[in-house]
């Protein structure tokens, strides 16, 4: 007898539109406004490319502030990608947003595209904690955030009254789910790119090499 396929996931993408002078603006000073993007372009593409790899179930892209750029309609047509459109006044109301349109059908995870670390395994991993009855699953950053949230349903809660942009995001976000009884795991901490002084461990990992 065949043994049962695992539970597909959904996994959703958040990416802003890679204009120059708005995206990766912390990176302008190291790269200029125009190597920022650039650099974003890549990152975006690597995320998609390994959501794909990890064949979990759909992928979807959710931009911002809309689907209108090219960048994003042409990586639609070169990958199949379905574009999404992110609504919330703040990040918690977006992650809430799309989590909870896509946890109707099935368990979600949702990243972002600074961390070129984040691989098809430890998207896996993530998947397998939710399927094995975790509530949630959040891959930590080295910089008190977290590059990855999965869920099995929708956890308003979970995006309240958190400092986002800040170093505090993990740990007040930790603060909520104990309030809220929850059962998560950590599989990994993460490091993102976000700052000149991350661009050299970026060099060095050759993580976008291929992309």
């Amino acid at each position: 007898m065949r043994p049962a396929s695992p539970e597909p996931a959904h996994i959703a993408i958040f990416a802003k539109a890679p204009v120059a002078g708005t995206a990766k603006t912390r990176l302008i000073p190291a790269l200029g406004a125009a190597g920022a993007a650039r650099l974003h372009r890549q990152l975006v593409r690597h995320a998609v490319a390994t959501a794909h790899t990890a064949r979990l179930g759909p992928v979807s892209l959710w931009c911002a502030p809309d689907i209108a750029h090219r960048f994003f309609r042409a990586l639609a047509v070169t990958t199949g990608v379905p574009l999404h459109v992110q609504h919330g006044e703040h990040l918690g109301e977006r992650m809430h947003h799309a989590l909870s349109t896509l946890t109707a059908t099935a368990p979600t995870l949702l990243i972002g595209t600074d961390c070129p670390m984040l691989d098809a395994t430890m998207l896996q991993d993530c998947a397998n904690a939710l399927r094995h009855g975790d509530d949630a699953v959040f891959l930590p950053a080295e910089d008190g955030g977290y590059a990855l949230v999965g869920l099995r349903q929708p956890q308003p809660d979970v995006f309240r009254d958190i400092d986002w942009g800040s170093g505090a995001v993990m740990a007040q976000t930790r603060d909520r789910l104990r309030e809220g009884g929850l059962h998560w795991s950590e599989p990994a901490t993460v490091w993102d790119v976000d700052r000149p002084q991350d661009l050299a461990r970026l060099r060095r990992s050759a993580l976008l090499a291929a992309r």
